[in-house]
């Protein structure tokens, strides 16, 4: 029989906040046989699958389900959204609904997997997790797939800012380009530079990710805006702004793992997981169920309808970013852009928040645990992420490779491969071959997404030009 310790918690700390008086951080969770500690419960059991009752103490500053939802909701429906109708060019018509239902189930599958795997490891994120799994090199690995992903995606957010916001300038100044200075002010690079430092490294200066809700959920407004101006106005564009819808795009193309690795983009946030489940108000697996399979759910339905909105407007002519299909002065959709630039306002932070983290847990490596930042390595590791995340968007404009490139690589690692490796390396002995099977599938796709769309996308790149995802 099991041995459940638990924590106590003072009576008058749950007086507090009306909210934890219905002891709903008292829940079961159903696990795989084994021995692990953990802060707040010790368990020692012989019985497989056995129901264990998990305690973890309340977060009292933390957030509620709605709030932990409008942030997962919004690092999900991020920069890769807009990147989806080309995906779907890529896929095609039944390649993207296949795409988006199997990384859908998959992405809520490996999520929770993720909180499992530190439940049974009695560790507090998914970097320790991997560590306790695979030593120092599964560390290693884990760190730099999680600060690569982000790192990619704060490159992403960089160059939206630089497709939309001087559009949106510009419309309040249509003879702009008679006037020396505001054809430099309005210009991309100027734009990215001035909106980077001056709104979007302030909002990555904080230190606590809920704080950010709020911000979210706006983002998620905004999200809702731009899906109804691509379904509404990419159909009233003329004929010559379109391209072609010929057999092909209805099946499976060749390049469906290229739209794959697209799509893995714009659902993974497992960088952000553990920081999500600790930043609720009464973290259990329960509640961070409910909340994935919510979040997952609402993405599934925004992506497939800015996915194949855009893609039967603009057909085998759309770009990386839809929205550089529409022509700069067209108002409707500066308001939208102005809506996308907002989002990425608000998103990027997430994503420096993790590559703080990281590259802090970089620099310690060879330590059991990193120490807390003070203020002035905290202003400084943001400054520098935020400068060099910047720097690259300067350069390129070809947002569908890269999110072609960052889903292939670092998001099929974080979220195909590693989470369903760890589960097995701790809970394998006990499951048989059927058991095991679910997870052997997961990472064997991981690994087909990974090496097929990476050398698609760099062959494609190779023959493509920068220039032509650009917006007009």
């Amino acid at each position: 029989m099991s041995k459940v310790a638990y924590t106590n918690v003072p009576q008058n700390q749950h007086d507090d906040d009306e909210n934890l008086q219905d002891n709903d951080s008292l829940e079961i969770a159903r696990l795989d046989s084994f021995d692990y500690e953990t802060q707040d419960i010790t368990i020692d059991h012989e019985d497989t699958l056995e129901d264990l009752e998990t305690f973890q103490l309340p977060n009292l500053n933390g957030s509620n389900l709605k709030m932990a939802f409008m942030n997962m909701a919004n690092s999900i429906l991020g920069a890769g959204a807009i990147g989806v109708p080309f995906a779907i060019s890529n896929t095609g018509i039944l390649g993207g609904i296949i795409a988006l239902i199997i990384l859908t189930i998959l992405v809520d599958f490996t999520l929770r997997l993720i909180i499992i795997n530190m439940k049974l490891a009695g560790k507090n994120g998914y970097q320790e997790t991997v560590d306790h799994c695979f030593g120092k090199w599964g560390k290693v690995l884990i760190i730099a797939a999680q600060g690569l992903f982000a790192y990619g995606g704060s490159i992403g957010f960089c160059i939206i800012i630089g497709d939309t916001i001087p559009h949106i300038l510009r419309s309040f100044f249509p003879n702009y380009a008679d006037n020396g200075f505001l054809r430099f002010l309005f210009a991309r690079n100027t734009i990215i530079i001035l909106v980077t430092a001056f709104i979007s490294f302030p909002l990555s200066l904080s230190k606590d990710i809920s704080k950010l809700a709020k911000a979210s959920a706006l983002a998620l407004v905004s999200m809702l805006v731009i899906i109804t101006v691509v379904l509404v106005r990419g159909p009233m564009l003329p004929a010559e702004s379109k391209g072609t819808l010929t057999t092909e795009y209805f099946l499976i193309r060749p390049s469906f793992f290229q739209g794959v690795s697209v799509i893995s983009f714009a659902l993974v946030c497992h960088h952000n997981t553990a920081y999500i489940f600790h930043s609720l108000k009464k973290p259990s697996l329960n509640r961070f169920s409910l909340l994935t399979h919510l979040s997952c759910l609402v993405s599934l339905v925004a992506l497939a309808l800015i996915g194949f909105g855009g893609f039967g407007a603009f057909k085998s002519a759309t770009k990386g970013n839809v929205l550089n299909n529409f022509p700069g002065n067209d108002l409707v959709v500066n308001i939208a852009r102005f809506c996308f630039g907002f989002n990425m306002l608000t998103t990027y932070p997430l994503e420096i928040f993790v590559l703080r983290d990281v590259l802090r847990d970089l620099w310690y490596i060879n330590q059991e645990s990193a120490p807390p930042m003070t203020y002035k390595s905290h202003f400084l590791y943001t400054l520098v992420l935020v400068i060099f995340t910047m720097g690259i968007s300067l350069m390129t404009c070809n947002l569908g490779a890269l999110f072609e490139l960052i889903g292939a690589s670092t998001a099929s690692a974080m979220a195909y491969i590693i989470p369903p490796m760890c589960h097995l390396k701790m809970t394998g002995s006990s499951k048989t071959w059927l058991q095991k099977s679910p997870y052997i599938g997961t990472i064997a796709f991981g690994f087909a997404v990974m090496f097929i769309s990476s050398t698609q996308t760099i062959i494609a790149a190779v023959k493509q030009k920068d220039s032509s995802h650009c917006a007009v």
